[in-house]
Parts: C-alpha cells; sequence; structure tokens
C-alpha cells in the first residue's frame, strides 16, 4: 500500500510502500509519549526503507532519544526521529539496527489508513497516572514490548498488504 504523508505546516511531504499499514500498536514509553504527545502513546506502523520519497529534506532534523536504564549510563540510541524543524510534527523513525525498514508515525499520514482489528498497548510499564489506557475486548496489553512484532501480527490477523496497492 502506497502511504502519503506531511507535517502540519507542510514543509516536508513524504510516500512509502507499506506492506503492515495497520496502526495498531499504541506505545506509552516516554520516549514516544514526551515527541508525540497525544493521547500519551504514539502509534507507528511499517514501511519499506528503499521506497521513502521525500520533499522538503532540508526542513527535518533527527533526534537521536536519550536512552536512561536502571544501572547503566545513559547513552543516545541509534534511532532516528525525523522531525519537521519548522512546525515539530514527528515524521518517522529509522533505526540503522534495521536498515530495510522505517517506521512512519500514524499522525503524519495523509493516507487513509485501515482500522485495525485490535490494538497492542506497550510499555505500559512507562505510562503516567493521568493517562488513561482504553483497551478494548479484543486488545492486548504488555508492561513492556511484546514478543509478537509489527510484521507478525499483521499475519497472524491475515491484514498484510500488497505493496503495489
Amino acid at each position: 500500500m502506497r502511504l502519503e504523508g506531511s507535517c502540519h505546516c507542510c514543509a516536508v511531504q513524504f510516500s512509502l510502500e507499506s506492506t503492515t499499514p495497520y496502526p495498531y500498536q499504541r506505545c506509552y514509553c516516554s520516549i514516544c509519549r514526551k515527541t508525540q504527545g497525544g493521547g500519551g502513546y504514539a502509534i507507528n506502523i511499517g514501511g519499506d526503507a528503499r521506497t521513502l520519497q521525500i520533499s522538503g529534506h532540508d526542513d527535518i532534523t533527527v533526534y537521536h532519544a536519550v536512552l536512561r536504564e536502571d544501572g547503566k549510563t545513559n547513552h543516545a540510541s541509534t534511532a532516528e526521529r525525523h522531525f519537521c524543524q519548522r512546525c515539530g510534527s514527528a515524521l518517522w523513525l529509522f533505526d540503522p539496527e534495521w536498515p530495510e525498514l522505517v517506521h512512519p508515525f500514524a499522525s503524519a499520514i495523509d493516507t487513509p489508513l485501515p482500522m485495525p482489528p485490535e490494538h497492542t498497548h506497550l510499555m505500559l510499564d512507562f505510562k503516567p497516572d493521568w493517562v488513561e489506557v482504553k483497551a478494548g475486548k479484543k486488545d492486548k496489553t504488555f508492561g513492556v514490548y511484546p514478543e509478537e512484532s509489527l510484521a507478525e501480527w499483521h499475519a497472524r490477523l491475515a491484514l498484510t498488504a500488497d505493496a503495489d496497492t
């Protein structure tokens, strides 16, 4: 499925192919929550990094989140969170550890996205008290990361889309 996205001020526009376009994961970690805002979580989807096309590249800035783990030295994440430097819109995440993937934030996608039949709420151990988790009957909840990947979730529910539609 071809996805089109943009920032709020439209200085940055992008497109990419995705076989996993359902926006089902809601991440409550402090990084997603603080860089995305909203309901206290962020939703990202999967895409093919080789197909990413960008207009307005000069208006993009990258943030490497600082990882703070008990008993360990703080260090910068390898993941690159791409933002519009004009309006601050979060656009996508790219991690060189998985160079074939790019994860656009659902909030930046302009293409109508399919409605997921269930959601996965993850990193709930890091959710602030003010955030209310609205999990449906079919939804799954996890204190940290689930074992099931984005691709495995789509495959389990037979929701994998053709890359050229």
